[in-house]
């Protein structure tokens, strides 16, 4: 039965490892970051719910009057 010549796998591993190392780099590059990096003034938005109008009161079946 034949080894398995190993002897060439050090090199592809080493350059698949330099490609992606390039690849993501590249990748990195091209991506756009914010040029102004000061704090925007973030304002919470008040949503109109129906609940926020009118009373509401959760009745539990003990607090409920005997009939």
């Amino acid at each position: 039965m034949p080894q398995l010549d190993t002897s060439t796998w050090l090199i592809t591993i080493i350059s698949m490892f330099l490609a992606l190392f390039i690849f993501f780099q590249i990748k990195i590059s091209n991506h756009p970051f914010p040029l102004n990096t000061s704090p925007k003034n973030m304002t919470l938005a008040q949503h109109k719910t129906p609940w926020n109008m009118k009373w509401t009161k959760i009745y539990l079946p003990l607090s409920l009057p005997l009939q």
